[in-house]
């Protein structure tokens, strides 16, 4: 479903080329404890511990007292960053604790790509493609645990309220496992040009709908949906068939269009996709 991709938010240069890659298959720096104060939200540098070690993320939630629901973002290719660190701000604003993790925490701490970085060069793409392939299925599934239960062991989070997570290009099949991996905690998930969310391995992401008890938005990007235009239909009727709420929509941008920086970022499509998740997780998230 990922047949090009483009750079999403390059934390040095916005305008290098993703192209050729086919790596969506199975599919920012800081110190523990430090605290940044925004004119809204509360960031942390976190840890979190994991069956395989520990992740380096990043924490948001409303500044005050209160509670709120908690949603866990997933990366793209290029990991935890300045731009993930936006979305997980922005959304915290909007009343939700929110927890940004690095997938990659078992082979670098974040950021793990810096300086200008071009995916149709193999010396480049090599390096994301072997940090990817550390992550297993079990791995993510493991993972998907700890970092729920770590926003459910916070003080701001809500736990008597559910959990949205939310996932972009590689991130996309993360936030089905998810879901799978924590059932009766996930009630939302949003994948945004999710990489290869059909395949026709055992292990493809929709296989894992029955699993799961959540409300589901596929955005789909326009020139994946050319590549593969009957996922869409699978995944439409994988959803009627299990009984899940879900809208499934190819939008009128390119892979990659949800995530500012990049050279194929679309702000009306964006800002659109942004607001179907938002009022996804207000109708079950409230």
């Amino acid at each position: 479903m990922c047949d090009e991709h483009n750079n999403q938010g390059l934390v040095q240069d916005p305008t290098v080329s993703r192209r050729a890659f086919g790596l969506m298959t199975v599919a920012a720096t800081g110190v523990a404890g430090t605290a940044y104060a925004q004119s809204k939200v509360v960031e942390k540098d976190v840890e979190v511990k994991t069956a395989d070690g520990t992740a380096d993320a990043a924490l948001f939630y409303p500044e005050g007292r209160g509670t709120w629901p908690a949603v866990l973002i997933w990366t793209d290719i290029l990991g935890l960053r300045p731009v993930f660190r936006d979305m997980g701000r922005r959304l915290a604003e909007q009343g939700y604790v929110v927890l940004v993790p690095n997938p990659f925490y078992r082979s670098k701490r974040a950021p793990v790509v810096e300086g200008p970085f071009d995916f149709g060069k193999a010396e480049d793409r090599n390096k994301v493609m072997a940090l990817r392939a550390a992550m297993t299925d079990a791995g993510v599934d493991n993972d998907a645990k700890a970092f729920v239960a770590f926003l459910d062991a916070q003080p701001q989070t809500n736990k008597a309220k559910k959990v949205g997570t939310q996932g972009y290009c590689m991130g996309g099949p993360l936030v089905f496992r998810t879901a799978a991996a924590v059932p009766d905690r996930v009630a939302a998930v949003g994948s945004f040009h999710g990489g290869d969310l059909v395949t026709k391995e055992a292990s493809s992401p929709h296989l894992l709908v029955a699993k799961t008890k959540a409300a589901f938005i596929c955005a789909v990007a326009q020139n994946d949906d050319k590549a593969q235009p009957e996922a869409k239909d699978v995944l439409k009727k994988t959803f009627a068939d299990t009984g899940h709420k879900a809208t499934v929509e190819v939008y009128g941008a390119n892979h990659g269009w949800c995530v500012k920086g990049g050279q194929t970022y679309n702000e009306a499509e964006a800002e659109r996709a942004w607001a179907a998740l938002t009022a996804l997780y207000k109708a079950t998230l409230a």
